[in-house]
């Protein structure tokens, strides 16, 4: 098996674990844009030392990881412009979905929720179709 699909496996099994000890911990959903935005309106102020650690981690340990194991090649854009934009339009989308992949795909789906399940169904079309115009027709990306 390639060490990529493996180290896929790994993130992905970490991502289930670390939803399953979060929900059954604090009684909520580990969605990550739900915890950003919480921070970001002031809405979870209550526990912001707790949402705060949650993104630091988010960050910190795939870094962590990185120096530890040596990075892998990537195949995104140079192009500040288009990831400025993109990561925008993920922000509102997540927005508008009330929740990201991390809520809907991980979270969701494990809970067979119709809404996670139909939101991350939408998320994977989107995905692709945006391959699809952007990369193959178009050619920006």
């Amino acid at each position: 098996m390639p060490m990529d699909w493996i180290m896929g496996l790994a993130g992905g099994v970490l991502i289930g674990v670390a939803a399953a000890i979060y929900l059954l911990v604090n009684g909520r959903i580990m969605g990550a844009s739900g915890i950003i935005g919480g921070l970001v309106d002031g809405s979870g102020r209550h526990d912001w030392i707790e949402r705060a650690a949650l993104i630091a981690g988010l960050i910190i340990v795939p870094g962590i990881a990185t120096f530890i194991v040596g990075g892998t090649e990537t195949h995104l854009t140079g192009n500040w412009a288009i990831i400025i934009v993109a990561g925008l339009l993920v922000g509102v989308g997540t927005r508008l979905a009330n929740g990201c992949t991390s809520g809907h795909g991980v979270c969701g789906i494990s809970r067979l929720s119709l809404r996670g399940i139909v939101a991350t169904a939408y998320y994977i079309g989107a995905g692709g179709l945006t391959v699809v115009i952007f990369k193959h027709l178009l050619g920006v990306i």
